[in-house]
């Protein structure tokens, strides 16, 4: 019994003195890839959801009505005549980015 608790206690020191050793159970220097992980997820998601909205067109910071709309009000208003308005309104379709 001596003999399996010296060897028991030298075992021990031996891992307490030099630490885990490869297939000990030890993660070493993969606890980098958990941060790593992580980082490049919200990147990567960040990435996609702002590629979306690009292609998409969405403008959520245009509030108010449309310029067609704006122009139609002035016309009903009579700020503007009928060839003004139908100037403009072709100005304003010409200028609009076609949908695909």
């Amino acid at each position: 019994m001596l003999s399996a608790l010296s060897t028991a206690a030298a075992a021990a020191t031996s891992l307490a003195h030099y630490g885990p050793g490869p297939g000990a159970g030890g993660f070493g220097w993969l606890w980098l890839l958990v941060p790593l992980f992580w980082i490049a997820f919200f990147v990567l998601l960040v990435a996609f959801v702002g590629r979306r909205l690009r292609r998409s067109g969405a403008n959520w910071q245009m509030r108010g009505p449309s310029p067609e709309q704006t122009l139609g009000d002035r016309y009903a208003r009579g700020e503007v005549d009928e060839q003004e308005y139908r100037t403009r309104l072709e100005v304003l379709r010409s200028n609009q980015p076609q949908r695909r």
